[in-house]
């Protein structure tokens, strides 16, 4: 078998590994076994061919996986999921307690507790959603 079909074929075994596994790491020595691919095909000796597998590997991790990382350090940009209702007004529909309640947050019903449990909160009153634990929000009066 020729040089280049084997790279070819450690390509394509890199590249799948890289579907699965999402490492970026697999998928730049994928390309690398193609560059190499191309230098087996020139008729390049097998230490040549290795020479550009090294270098064209270490090159990409080098420029990729700094770039990744920057990516990987950025904040999250939007909350999304329960965490997103933290710091909304919602409505009082029954009234909260420091045991139990419901208020409406955005269109939904939610189980509610006041936040502070001395507090006794009226239907119709407007509050802000401190916090959610579990299905149940921690709400305090808005002022």
């Amino acid at each position: 078998m020729e040089d280049w079909v084997i790279w070819i074929i450690l390509a394509v075994v890199l590249g799948v590994a890289e579907i699965f596994t999402l490492t970026a790491a697999l998928g730049i020595l994928g390309v690398a076994s193609l560059l190499t691919a191309a230098t087996a095909a020139l008729g390049l000796p097998i230490p040549l061919q290795l020479l550009v597998f090294t270098l064209s590997s270490a090159a990409g991790l080098f420029t990729v996986r700094p770039i990744a990382m920057r990516h990987i350090r950025q904040p999250q940009l939007k909350r999304f999921g329960v965490e997103a209702l933290v710091g909304k007004h919602a409505y009082v529909i029954s009234e909260v307690t420091g045991r139990d309640g419901r208020v409406r947050i955005g269109g939904e019903e939610w189980s509610a507790r006041a936040y502070d449990e001395t507090l006794v909160i009226p239907t119709g009153a407007t509050v802000d959603v401190i916090e959610i634990e579990g299905a149940t929000a921690l709400v305090y009066p808005r002022e």
